[in-house]
């Protein structure tokens, strides 16, 4: 004989509880007391009550899914925002729909037209730079929140790093270690990022009254572009006692550069990037201080605030810059 399926009034029995009290404290309604929420919880566990949230989610009229749209699926900062959000996602029983557009505007119109054909409750919209992008409009008719990549509207809610304040700390850092000619590699000159991260630098050395030493300009983001920098700041007239790179990548490449130059990092010269990519900074000898942009947290706030928003609750709009944090090592850990 097949077994009778477990239902919520037997729960609410075993509990010695109401069917509407166990219905709220299976769900986290915040008006049930922890005790009995406890109670209702390990009562449903002990008679193997299956949880049926595809059931609670139509009852709601959602569907239990979000879309993931990133234009950069392999980059070295859409994954860890993602694998935040998934994480957040997972918790609250959200299934996650992911879609990679490749930087492609056609590819990812039709991805936003086949996960609304999915009845989509919200979608997180994912970009590996921080420059702004268009906005995907009003008449999506879902809670949209972009991550990392900022709409240009400011009617929308977008999460992205404080790259100005980033750069203060990485200069605050060099110069509380009593570093006074100090040298800034940059990125690319059309990056966000980089005119974000050399505005705060210059603040704070100017507030210590300490001018950046070089006229490097602006390149790639690569290991090349590092070592070519380093190798002609090293040969030309100009004392260093420290090198601030736009990049984790860059930073590993001056460290070559550095070396091949008998610059002893940090003894001679302190050495910091950004990002905190520790296949990186944490693998080179010495490793390298690096300014981490906390991408996971950002994909987890970024899913339980799309979460508030599908609830109904109230979110704010325009751009949130959210703070980095600085991670030491021994690229600058030397005193003088």
């Amino acid at each position: 004989m097949a077994r009778k399926a477990v239902t919520l009034s037997d729960v609410a029995s075993a509990a010695g509880v109401s069917l509407a009290t166990a219905s709220k404290a299976l769900n986290g309604r915040t008006e049930v007391k922890v005790e009995t929420r406890l109670r209702v919880v390990a009562a449903a566990r002990e008679i193997s009550f299956s949880h049926n949230s595809i059931a609670r989610s139509l009852a709601r009229g959602r569907s239990g899914t979000v879309g993931l749209l990133t234009s950069d699926l392999e980059g070295r900062f859409s994954l860890p925002v993602l694998m935040g959000a998934e994480d957040a996602l997972g918790v609250d029983e959200i299934t996650v729909l992911l879609c990679d557009a490749r930087g492609d505007s056609i590819r990812e119109q039709h991805h936003i037209t086949t996960l609304l054909s999915r009845q989509i409750d919200g979608l997180l919209v994912v970009g590996s730079r921080t420059d702004a992008r268009p906005s995907l409009g009003r008449k999506i008719g879902i809670p949209v929140i972009y991550v990392y990549t900022p709409s240009a509207d400011p009617a929308d809610l977008s999460l992205t790093p404080d790259n100005v304040e980033a750069g203060r700390i990485a200069a605050r850092h060099l110069i509380t270690t009593g570093r006074t000619q100090i040298a800034h590699i940059r990125g690319e000159v059309d990056n966000q990022a980089s005119i974000d991260r050399a505005k705060g630098i210059s603040e704070v050395l100017g507030e210590a009254g300490l001018p950046i030493v070089n006229d490097a300009g602006y390149g790639e983001w690569t290991e090349r572009w590092g070592r070519s920098a380093t190798s002609m700041l090293l040969d030309g007239a100009t004392e260093i006692d420290a090198v601030l790179c736009d990049s984790d990548q860059i930073a590993r490449g001056a460290l070559d550069a550095l070396r091949a130059h008998d610059r002893r990092v940090p003894e001679d010269v302190s050495l910091m990037g950004f990002d905190n990519w520790t296949v990186i900074t944490a693998e080179t000898r010495p490793g390298i201080t690096s300014v981490d942009m906390n991408l996971e947290y950002m994909g987890r706030l970024a899913a339980h605030t799309l979460f508030a928003s599908i609830e109904g609750k109230p979110v704010d709009s325009g751009i949130e810059y959210l703070p980095c944090r600085l991670v030491v090592r021994g690229s600058t850990m030397f005193d003088r």
